[in-house]
């Protein structure tokens, strides 16, 4: 039941990667709020593993719902763990991507981050 079930809903996955490194961003924390009402409510915070990615989907099953919904990437204290010298401030520090989710399919939204940019997109 568990992969035909979630093949028939939605899933939102994400992933992150250091291009400043050339590699995955392991040990990056992750927050997950849904908006409604302009209001935040906090879902879950996970943290990256070895290959940049969640051990699991941020949201499936009966978990996902169409809507608006924020990821907080806490992309200052990852590049600070890997000794990388950021000012104070940093000039990234937390990185927020507000999306919305219209359908019941699988919504990727990968970071791809360096110390001075980052950039998003709606992968597969």
């Amino acid at each position: 039941m568990g992969a035909k079930a979630e093949a028939a809903g939605g899933r939102l996955t994400t992933h992150v990667l250091d291009t400043a490194s050339g590699r995955p961003a392991a040990g990056l924390s992750i927050e997950l709020f849904r908006i409604e009402g302009g209001k935040r409510t906090a879902l879950k915070t996970v943290v990256t593993n070895s290959d940049g990615r969640c051990d699991a989907p941020l949201l499936a099953g009966e978990e996902f719902r169409a809507g608006e919904y924020e990821l907080v990437f806490a992309a200052g204290d990852y590049l600070r763990g890997q000794g990388v010298a950021l000012s104070e401030p940093a000039f990234l520090d937390v990185v927020p991507i507000r999306f919305g989710m219209a359908e019941q399919t699988h919504y990727h939204v990968p970071l791809l981050i360096s110390p001075y940019g980052y950039s998003t997109y709606r992968g597969s």
